[in-house]
């Protein structure tokens, strides 16, 4: 089984491909409103450096959100075309699964302007909540919380802890979402659509 997974949500690119359950290549990097110039290059190396074509390819697993307006349709987008064109499966995870994997106890945290960070508080890759907190809000939680933060935990004066986004696309199998109707799919937005504007 030949995998595909693709991330554009938030300030990365993130491209991983497995061989069944074994990472054969990837892509992790920041490329910050620069990911629809990015990931067709870096996309084609990875399938090129290990002898792979789109016709090779038995799934695709991307995120669906929270992250930018823009940036969380880049793959989606994509992924959307290959699907199709080539009747493959397409499954989702969401953003905040990418960053914590199956951590004990993690919350993510990731900007969404205007002094508030998309929250996203999971327990061994299980999602217990999503939503929009402000900063304020979450530094005063996280003072006396003993969960293991990802994400822009620089904007409430934290160090996240690193986050394997290639190996996560696969540790979280057991949360992968089949997409049903790849027509109908949209991405998870935790806000009103206008407060985008910027991103």
């Amino acid at each position: 089984m030949r995998t595909l997974c693709m991330d554009s949500a938030h300030k990365h690119l993130v491209i991983a491909l497995y061989q069944d359950e074994t990472l054969v290549a990837s892509c992790e990097k920041e490329a910050w409103k620069q990911q629809s110039e990015c990931i067709f290059p870096e996309l084609i190396k990875l399938m090129e450096s290990i002898g792979w074509t789109s016709d090779d390819l038995d799934q695709v697993v991307i995120t669906k959100g929270p992250g930018s307006y823009t940036g969380v349709r880049i793959a989606m987008s994509i992924a959307k075309v290959l699907c199709t064109t080539k009747q493959l499966p397409l499954y989702t995870i969401s953003t905040f699964h990418m960053y914590a994997g199956l951590c004990e106890d993690a919350l993510v945290l990731l900007d969404a302007r205007s002094s508030r960070v998309y929250y996203g508080r999971l327990h061994k890759g299980a999602l217990v909540e999503e939503t929009i907190h402000t900063i304020e809000d979450v530094k005063k939680e996280v003072a006396s919380s003993h969960m293991t933060l990802y994400g822009d935990t620089d904007l409430i004066g934290k160090e996240a802890a690193e986050a394997s986004f290639a190996k996560n696309f696969m540790l979280v199998k057991n949360f992968w979402q089949r997409v049903e109707n790849i027509h109908t799919l949209v991405p998870t937005y935790l806000k009103e659509q206008d407060a985008y504007k910027g991103n």
